[in-house]
């Protein structure tokens, strides 16, 4: 067993880099497999960290507050949630006696729903899916689920992955909303400039709907009607990176879940995602997410098939 697997975080996941402060957000769940959290009770994290699986989380008492790519989400008993691992995420906040069900959903689960492509599509651009319908049974199912995967009985396993795929489909058929669209990113915000908290949503969405075109700073400050200076002033302090570093992340999450989800060529994945060539589009991804391109997707589709 190597360095990083031998050491374990409070919150069960294992540190890619153990030699690096816990608090470093390059961490990693230890492995790719259907599972369930060890532990009901919500613990803080140390950092933010990643792991490669869809995660899903049933709170069944208290509240709880993610960190989650910039912004505050907070969900509380009888809400399930889900969203991709490999966006970074760390629990913040916790009411005393909090308790959830963590599972912990394999890529290919999700890959092989071919009927779930906005919902997907969603997921992968960082969403964090909550369902709107919330059933009586809910709390005994998902807690029955969990204590079957933690049995490490194979069968059981394959019949709690029918289930929960069941019931994401019926999330998809019965509605759901992404919960970033309700947590303003002003936790960087001065009293100040808190009445400003409009133009910065405004200007994150502008980014997430025109990213993967030409676009530049100027163009987000025009579309608030802002003075570019001050746009970027104000940016950097309600989300705590740079409007081109926004832009830049967005086409990189874009293009990493083209790499995941379609067999298109590295070059036109590059191109899609926004960037202007393929060689920064290398740089970019490398310097990002420490591997090249190819590798990415052939990791993830080994991790596909031994799921």
């Amino acid at each position: 067993m190597d360095k990083a697997a031998s050491t374990i975080l409070k919150d069960g996941s294992v540190p890619a880099h153990p030699d690096l402060d816990p608090r470093h957000p390059l961490v990693v769940f230890g492995d790719h497999r259907f599972c369930a959290g060890e532990t009901l009770v919500v613990q803080r994290m140390a950092g933010p960290h990643m792991h490669s699986q869809i995660e899903l989380n049933f709170l069944t008492q208290g509240q709880m507050t993610y960190w989650f790519d910039g912004r505050e989400l907070t969900i509380g008993a009888g809400r399930l949630c889900l969203f991709w691992g490999m966006v970074p995420h760390q629990v913040t906040e916790i009411e005393k006696g909090t308790r959830f069900v963590c599972l912990y959903v394999p890529m290919s689960v999700f890959l092989g729903l071919a009927t779930l492509s906005r919902f997907r599509d969603a997921v992968f651009r960082g969403a964090v899916i909550e369902a709107t319908v919330i059933r009586p049974f809910d709390e005994d199912v998902f807690l029955r689920w969990r204590e079957e995967l933690l049995q490490g009985d194979e069968g059981l396993a394959e019949i709690v992955r029918t289930e929960l795929t069941a019931r994401v489909l019926r999330i998809e058929r019965e509605g759901w909303r992404d919960l970033r669209e309700h947590a303003p990113a002003i936790a960087g915000l001065s009293s100040s400039d808190s009445g400003r908290a409009g133009h910065v949503e405004q200007m994150l969405r502008f980014i997430a709907e025109h990213a993967l075109g030409d676009i530049s700073v100027d163009h987000v400050a025009r579309d608030v009607g802002l003075h570019p200076n001050y746009a970027m002033s104000l940016f950097k302090r309600a989300v705590g990176q740079t409007m081109n570093q926004a832009i830049a992340r967005h086409r990189l999450d874009t293009a990493r879940s083209l790499l995941i989800s379609t067999d298109m060529s590295i070059t036109n994945v590059a191109f899609e995602s926004g960037f202007g060539s393929v060689s920064r589009f290398y740089e970019a991804f490398t310097d990002r997410f420490a591997d090249r391109p190819s590798a990415f997707r052939h990791r993830m589709q080994a991790n596909a098939r031994r799921d």
